[in-house]
């Protein structure tokens, strides 16, 4: 089951401190699992949600006949904290409800993912952590956080360092939002709805390639014309969020750096001392975290593969919309956890 309805779990850690200093009371982790945990607890993955995605939203990659199969490998999909179900501005109490809702850093999400799968699942090692874009960077996070723990990673469209180029995006979506005459600071009354809608457009130019719109692709989703696309999939997409929730995770995202964890001094740094078996994907015409950008990562990873999507969907040939994708996805997943782990 997916959207409003689809059932999910609750971890709730009483007084959770952020990299910020803040301190949320409780945390709430809303996550789902996929399979069965087994006697020895050695089947675990770790698959987080993305920028606003929910955990049903991750379901694609998950099934009978796929690596991550459900009758072999037990799936926990946790929610990014400001996603509408883990502790967000949306559903967090005053005095830190709305646009008081604390900053969260990607390593706030790992750390009550780790809480999450030690606390209530008693596991000690993880055969697999991976994600797309925003899951991609908390995958990054867990190898560095708790390289003893980590077996392998596979981060796909997404980054260990948030890019120049990439803030100047996220700049773009905070500033259609905030201009809304209804944003009031984020302490609106009821959302707002000219705001989110522009956010949307903004999105739509980097969503997907240049040459995704030149050969109309959308229609091969179910739109029948460029302004039906604009129109709902990218205003309706963020007209289904809350506004402060867009700009909680709009700020992680902008602030990610695995380089921040205590103890390293730079982003490299926290790169080399990466163990785990690696292969990273990033899509050959994501305008957000081009292949470049991961190269220069692998290059600084004592055990990582470079495997570049070869695809015209941009930054969705991680989404889980274009069959081909996905395919290539979930063969490297394959292969991944058929061979060594890096620890």
């Amino acid at each position: 089951m997916t959207g409003p309805d689809a059932p999910y779990h609750v971890h709730e850690i009483p007084n959770f401190t952020l990299a910020s200093g803040r301190t949320l009371r409780p945390a709430r982790i809303a996550y789902q699992t996929y399979g069965t945990l087994n006697a020895d607890k050695s089947n675990a993955i770790v698959y987080p949600s993305w920028f606003s995605g929910r955990h049903w939203d991750n379901e694609w990659l998950i099934g009978e006949g796929m690596a991550l199969d459900p009758a072999k490998w037990f799936i926990i999909v946790p929610n990014m904290l400001g996603n509408g179900l883990s502790s967000s501005a949306s559903n967090t109490p005053t005095p830190q409800d709305r646009s008081r809702f604390p900053a969260i850093a990607v390593r706030d999400n790992v750390e009550a993912q780790y809480r999450l799968v030690t606390e209530v699942f008693g596991i000690e090692t993880l055969p697999l952590v991976l994600g797309w874009s925003m899951g991609a960077g908390q995958t990054y996070q867990w190898a560095v956080s708790h390289p003893e723990m980590v077996q392998r990673i596979l981060p796909f469209c997404g980054s260990s360092r948030t890019s120049p180029h990439n803030r100047v995006f996220l700049e773009g979506v905070r500033a259609a939002l905030t201009a809304d005459s209804a944003w009031k600071n984020g302490l609106y009354q009821s959302q707002p709805v000219t705001g989110l809608r522009a956010a949307g457009r903004v999105y739509a130019g980097w969503g997907f390639s240049q040459q995704f719109y030149w050969h109309e692709l959308f229609t091969q989703i179910g739109f029948t014309s460029l302004e039906d696309f604009l129109v709902n999939f990218w205003e309706g997409f963020f007209l289904d969020r809350d506004a402060n929730n867009v700009l909680t995770m709009l700020d992680t995202w902008w602030h990610g750096d695995v380089g921040a964890t205590p103890g390293f001094a730079s982003t490299e740094e926290a790169l080399a001392s990466i163990t785990a078996r690696a292969i990273v994907m990033p899509g050959k015409t994501d305008l957000y975290f081009p292949p470049e950008d991961e190269a220069w990562a692998v290059s600084h990873m004592p055990n990582a593969e470079l495997r570049v999507i070869d695809s015209i969907w941009g930054h969705f040939a991680g989404g889980g919309v274009n069959p081909p994708d996905t395919a290539f996805i979930d063969a490297a997943v394959a292969e991944l956890l058929a061979g060594p782990s890096g620890i």
